[in-house]
């Protein structure tokens, strides 16, 4: 009887073919990625403006009307002093952390109530560049542009 040697493991081309693979599409991902940051930047202040939304209608909900401009956001973590006091204040305030959060650039969003152009409310990211007004990822995103 021949004794056959079994072959175990991978050859050194294999695993170069396979290194190889991985570095292009790992290239392609990461270029993708690279260019994306601002528009993942857009998305998350669309995001959060839409939880602030939600969060303010609850507000509503339990008591009664909107918080004030100076009351501001910081009333859906943590209960107003000033008046309109709230009626029903929930005990765990109206949004998940007990902190209103940045937008993405690291600035604090703006409130209005009314809103600039009528509606109820407005919240408001300055984008990039911190300043109202601008364009492509320093251009505003506001509650009353997002449907």
């Amino acid at each position: 009887m021949k004794h056959e040697k079994r072959r175990a493991g991978f050859t050194l081309i294999e695993i170069l073919v396979v290194v190889v693979i991985i570095a292009i599409l790992g290239g392609f991902v990461g270029v993708n990625l690279v260019n994306k940051p601002n528009e993942a930047r857009v998305s998350k202040a669309t995001s959060q403006i839409g939880v602030f939304e939600t969060a303010l209608s609850l507000y509503k909900l339990d008591n009664g009307n909107y918080p004030t401009q100076e009351q501001g956001l910081m009333s859906l973590v943590e209960e107003p002093k000033v008046d309109p006091l709230p009626r029903k204040y929930s005990s765990d305030g109206y949004l998940e952390k007990s902190k209103v959060p940045s937008d993405p650039w690291g600035s604090e969003y703006i409130y209005l109530i009314p809103g600039s152009n009528g509606e109820k409310f407005e919240i408001i990211s300055y984008g990039a560049d911190g300043q109202p007004g601008g364009e492509e990822f320093d251009a505003d995103i506001s509650s009353s542009n997002i449907e």
